[in-house]
């Protein structure tokens, strides 16, 4: 089925009685254009009335959102997919749960957004759907919520920056988690512990590695870590600071370097173009003490007795922070690209910043709904002009920060001296 056919819905939230789920309801209800034709969707019907009546009082003069009750398989997301123009999934983790909307929505050629941070998943769709849904003509989009939109939109800031105002390309993107005020929800702490379930540490390894979801070979650089940086997670960065591992930057790395293939094979951002991904360190101590802990808490998450226990102390899926635990939540990524230039010893470099004050659950609804909204009615964006195919939040380009910007998610990027 095709998206010039008439469809009953623009966008369709399935899963919309979880936690991020409700959240993204919630958004469109109150922020998204009060023509759209949606729908929420999930198994319990009692459970979608519910938030359907909650949503009423979030902006009781909007037209409501329909009701689709829909199990988590392939017969019923078949049925789901042929409705609507945009599918939103947040029925996580996606390894257990996500497989049967991809794969509907690449078979009816319907438009397809989530949340997930599993690369693992994200590295098996790509292999068995992404010459499917560019087929049909479905664009796919994982990995659109705060893992991992907010480093691939900045990275591709900056890398556009460079292209447009100077004409080159971009040598080094270093970008940095400068801040994160959050707690994590029994969804995605269900997905931690729960990958090594499905997954050998081969598998996780190897979708894992920076170009793993990359269609071409990747770029050669001359970017290299120093010894001391291999020895201790930490490197300082003029403009950022003292820099260490990133909790993200492995999740992160595969999309961001997926778009740079995606953008003119690689020739956009540059052919020599490499991404390296960080968190601030407040001083050298917390900085190693942050590399050791990632290095020890990827190798004990292996061991099934200590997932065990950790899946008996934390929130259990469905749950997670309240809206008043996290009213004082906020995130910050700063980034850094290095011109590649003829001269290497004092090339140009911009600088790009993203802020969002609020909860990071409530920005991932943001991210999703509007990622949505732009496949829904944009037709101009570099997603639409591949034509289908699994891509990355950066696609979305310009109209997807704008509509961000509108919602209270703050970008710059400038020329540094």
């Amino acid at each position: 089925m095709s998206q010039s056919s008439e469809r009953q819905y623009e966008i369709v939230v399935f899963g919309a009685t979880g936690f991020t789920g409700k959240y993204t309801a919630e958004f469109i209800a109150s922020d998204l254009p009060t023509d759209l034709k949606w729908a929420i969707a999930g198994r319990s019907e009692q459970k979608l009335q519910a938030i359907a009546e909650n949503l009423k009082a979030i902006n009781p003069n909007r037209k409501q959102p329909a009701i689709e009750i829909a199990q988590v398989n392939k017969a019923d997301l078949l049925q789901l997919a042929k409705k609507t123009k945009v599918l939103i999934s947040t029925v996580g983790p996606y390894h257990k749960y996500g497989t049967a909307a991809v794969e509907a929505c690449a078979e009816t050629g319907t438009h397809y957004v989530d949340c997930t941070g599993e690369v693992p998943w994200v590295y098996d769709m790509v292999k068995k759907y992404d010459a499917l849904a560019k087929k049909t003509g479905a664009i796919i989009i994982p990995q659109s919520g705060i893992e991992s939109a907010p480093p691939d939109l900045i990275s591709w800031m900056l890398a556009a920056y460079l292209r447009e105002t100077l004409q080159v390309g971009t040598k080094e993107l270093i970008v940095s988690l400068h801040d994160l005020k959050a707690s994590a929800s029994g969804g995605t702490l269900s997905t931690v512990l729960t990958l090594f379930d499905t997954y050998s540490v081969f598998q996780v390894l190897r979708a894992l590695r920076p170009h793993s979801l990359t269609p071409i070979p990747a770029p050669a650089s001359s970017v290299s870590s120093s010894l001391w940086e291999k020895a201790t997670g930490m490197r300082t960065e003029p403009g950022l600071g003292l820099l260490t591992d990133s909790i993200s930057g492995a999740t992160d790395a595969p999309i961001v370097n997926r778009s740079w293939a995606l953008y003119n094979n690689g020739e956009y951002y540059g052919s020599k173009f490499h991404f390296s991904a960080y968190m601030r360190a407040k001083n050298q101590l917390s900085g190693f003490a942050m590399h050791v802990a990632l290095a020890l808490g990827a190798a004990i998450l292996i061991l099934p007795p200590v997932r065990w226990l950790l899946k008996k102390l934390v929130y259990q899926p469905g749950d997670g922070p309240t809206k008043e635990q996290s009213k004082r939540d906020r995130c910050e990524w700063r980034a850094i690209a290095h011109a590649d230039v003829s001269d290497p010893h004092d090339p140009p470099r911009a600088f790009g910043r993203i802020t969002w004050e609020g909860s990071m659950y409530y920005l991932t609804g943001v991210l999703i709904a509007e990622a949505a909204l732009v496949l829904a009615r944009e037709t101009k964006t570099k997603a639409h002009e591949l034509g289908g195919g699994i891509v990355t939040p950066a696609t979305l380009g310009s109209a997807f920060l704008e509509r961000l910007g509108k919602a209270g998610f703050k970008s710059e990027v400038r020329m540094l001296p």
